[in-house]
């Protein structure tokens, strides 16, 4: 009876990378903004955008009316004021019919200025603080203005290489979405696609793999159920490896390597190996996604003798299944399909006597018994039996309930 892989579930995130901020100097705090008075019939209403001289939204600051045309007036009074929030936007209600100067202050400092803002009765004005506009530009110092070009430039760097990471965001959750969904072609091309813009990233390289080991799965099961063979799987899974090699690599060269991608992507090339008949390599890369993440070693060491038992129904050969089973066992002495597993590694090695008595090696009795303690119901159950009684052992019929693992 063929067991079937299992997919040991990744903590990776959907995020391949976070936005980098914008070149914003000085910034502020936010102000909290007043709760609203009541509505005044007939009164005017404000609202608008700030954007420094480098093109970037001002996430902090105030908008301030007033009817003083002094420009040199230290003490200005202002009639109304109205907060920035950190998408750049402000807004204002409640304002007497008038005509207004409208200033842009940062920190009590006067940074921009609208002049002769004439609100109508009920009007809902528009009053936007463009400080890129030529106006604004040339009243500043050479230096200021070389210091905003450089600002604009490294701006537009970021925005490209955040549009990059968005569009290679948008091309994992769709590849991922596909190889759940069994569409291979379309993962596998859009992961290479995403390889090719940006090589050096593991997570990539991990979901191209599972598009391609996907697809090189569904070629074996259409082959098989067709009674022929496809001579593309080999290098269908070939490509595979070579995609979970290369996220290892570099996961193992970054600066802080995740040990979540080491371990899930040991465990899918642990599969692709063993697909390909290379069961010591698959092993390895098992052992290796227990070493990186030893919570998951059960699953990883089960998963190992999967894998070998899955390529010894192939070859004729149970090599390893038992030494599988057994780190299995001690990482998880409760999963009785880990014993079922051992019971198939030891079995070819049943020996016969003089006389014709059959002699079981050493721990298959014990592991067929405790399968049936740990799954006296499972699917299993009729399969050991019969080997038990080949051997002319006893069934143990009394069972004692297997106490919980610890938590820690």
């Amino acid at each position: 009876m063929k067991i079937s892989r299992m997919r040991i579930a990744g903590v990776l995130t959907a995020c391949l990378l976070g936005l980098v901020s914008l070149a914003q100097p000085g910034r502020l705090m936010a102000q909290a903004a007043a709760p609203a008075p009541a509505a005044i019939p007939g009164a005017a209403s404000i609202h608008g955008h700030v954007i420094d001289p480098g093109g970037v939204p001002v996430t902090n600051g105030e908008v301030r009316l007033t009817t003083d045309r002094n420009l040199n007036t230290v003490n200005k009074k202002f009639e109304y004021t109205f907060p920035v929030d950190n998408s750049g936007n402000y807004k204002g209600a409640d304002i007497k019919p008038g005509n207004y100067d409208a200033w842009f202050y940062q920190n009590n400092n006067s940074i921009d200025r609208m002049p002769s803002q004439v609100f109508a009765t009920g009007e809902d004005k528009t009053v936007d603080f463009d400080m890129t506009r030529k106006e604004y530009t040339d009243k500043m110092s050479p230096a200021e203005r070389d210091q905003i070009e450089q600002t604009r430039k490294q701006n537009a760097e970021i925005m490209a290489k955040n549009a990059k990471i968005e569009n290679l965001n948008g091309l994992l959750k769709q590849a991922r979405a596909d190889t759940a969904a069994g569409n291979f072609a379309p993962a596998i091309k859009a992961m290479t696609d995403a390889t090719v813009a940006k090589p050096d990233e593991a997570i990539l390289w991990d979901t191209l793999g599972d598009a391609q080991l996907g697809d090189a799965v569904a070629a074996d099961k259409a082959a098989k159920a067709a009674k022929t063979t496809d001579p593309s799987i080999p290098d269908k899974l070939t490509a595979a490896v070579n995609s979970y090699q290369k996220a290892l690599s570099l996961n193992a060269a970054a600066a802080k390597p995740s040990t979540d991608i080491a371990a899930v992507v040991n465990n899918q090339l642990g599969q692709a190996l063993g697909r390909l008949g290379k069961t010591k390599e698959a092993a390895d890369a098992y052992d290796a996604a227990a070493l990186a993440d030893p919570k998951g070693a059960a699953k990883y060491y089960y998963n190992e003798a999967v894998t070998l038992y899955n390529s010894g129904l192939a070859t004729g050969k149970v090599d390893g299944v038992a030494e599988a089973a057994d780190k299995a066992i001690a990482a998880d002495p409760t999963r009785a399909d880990a014993y079922y597993l051992k019971t198939q590694g030891l079995a070819p090695l049943i020996s016969t006597t003089a006389d014709g008595k059959l002699v079981a090696p050493p721990g298959f009795v014990d592991a067929c018994n405790k399968y049936l303690q740990l799954a006296p119901v499972g699917p299993h159950v009729a399969d050991i039996k019969a080997l038990l009684a080949g051997l002319n052992e006893q069934i143990q019929t009394t069972y004692k309930a297997v106490p919980a693992p610890k938590k820690k």
